[in-house]
């Protein structure tokens, strides 16, 4: 072999080398369906591709992301949270009614808020390694025990379904600054939830790609079973994946609270199918074992681009729930079909 087929030779394995990567990322699929979208509403709705429109786009892809991106490991994991909506209430709640009931600083009640949301998690983790039981029964039996304490204790506590406002209480202010700001480039408003959630996606990216507890995560999504053989922390993994969507509900839930200064109790029921078809979206296998932090974002930043492209279009947002299944359905066909292409590479 002369040294123009080698170059030749050696070309082809890059080629190869690189095209089987490119289809191995989970989000691959994803990032095909953002342009898909980002081009439709670009071409459909005039003022799409305005800075203030990009704002709004980011701010509720950013609501969603947050959540998006634990509830993704905890699916790469081989699990799901159905209590995940409304502990973002109960994190919000607890905040408001600590901090009016002891007349303490708000930042004392955004502290108890965190222990409580990582209790919730730990709690769901905990019940589903020692029951055995299936996380659609734990997290189920969580939603509604968190729906029914959101509401009575509200109730019993404030004698109304909402919070007192604590706007004027010590500390309101900073806490608003950190979880409910508002920052201005250009002359264009972003929320400063924006900032969170990149944040968490870059955490989660760093952990699941450059971490033996990356390592751990898939492998107990893959074969719970065959990772304890080798020596993998299983119960310590999934307590630890739940813990991480109590702190991204209690991020959320302090964002829910410091920008409208009440809760309504009631409110969150039926968001965690949002954060777990954002997930899907992204790349997640609901069988668990594969997925990425990043396509989840993906997934946000989609549902984000649906929701309010509906409404630059100027059409009736009662068609949204369509949309939104339609890209569910979408998509997993989409990554199905690119994880086969890649095991075909292999």
């Amino acid at each position: 072999m002369n040294a123009t087929q080698v170059k030749e030779a050696d070309e082809r394995l890059l080629h190869t080398s690189a095209l089987r990567k490119l289809l191995g990322r989970p989000e691959l699929g994803s990032v095909v369906g953002a342009i898909a979208v980002f081009v439709f509403f670009a071409f459909f709705a005039d003022s799409f591709l305005r800075a203030s429109s990009l704002s709004t786009v980011l701010y509720a892809a950013s609501t969603i992301g947050i959540m998006a991106v634990p509830v993704a490991l905890l699916m790469i994991g081989g699990e799901f949270d159905l209590s995940a909506g409304v502990m973002v209430t109960s994190s919000a709640l607890v905040s408001s009614m600590f901090s009016y009931q002891m007349t303490a600083n708000v930042w004392v009640g955004v502290g108890v808020s965190l222990l409580v949301t990582l209790a919730i998690g730990a709690f769901n983790g905990f019940m589903l390694t020692r029951t055995k039981l299936p996380s659609f029964i734990i997290t189920l039996g969580t939603f509604l025990m968190l729906t029914g304490l959101n509401l009575g204790f509200t109730k019993l506590i404030d004698g109304t379904v909402s919070t007192k406002s604590i706007a004027d209480m010590e500390g309101f202010p900073s806490a608003r600054d950190v979880f409910a700001s508002t920052i201005t480039i250009g002359g264009v408003g972003f929320k400063v939830t924006i900032l969170w959630w990149l944040a968490l996606v870059a955490v989660a990216s760093w952990i699941l790609l450059r971490t033996r507890a990356g390592n751990w995560i898939f492998a107990v999504g893959g074969n719970k079973d065959a990772a304890r053989a080798v020596g993998v922390p299983v119960t310590g993994t999934r307590i630890g994946l739940y813990m991480g969507v109590g702190l991204g509900a209690w991020i959320s839930g302090q964002h829910l609270l410091f920008s409208y200064d009440v809760v309504q109790s009631g409110e969150g029921v039926g968001n965690e199918l949002i954060y777990i078809i954002a997930a899907v979206i992204g790349g997640c296998l609901i069988t668990g074992g594969y997925g990425s932090a990043v396509g989840s974002a993906v997934g946000a930043f989609i549902f984000g681009m649906t929701s309010k492209g509906i409404v630059f279009a100027e059409w009736n947002p009662d068609w949204f729930k369509f949309f939104l299944g339609a890209m569910l359905l979408l998509a997993t066909l989409l990554n199905a079909w690119v994880r086969k292409r890649a095991e075909a590479t292999k």
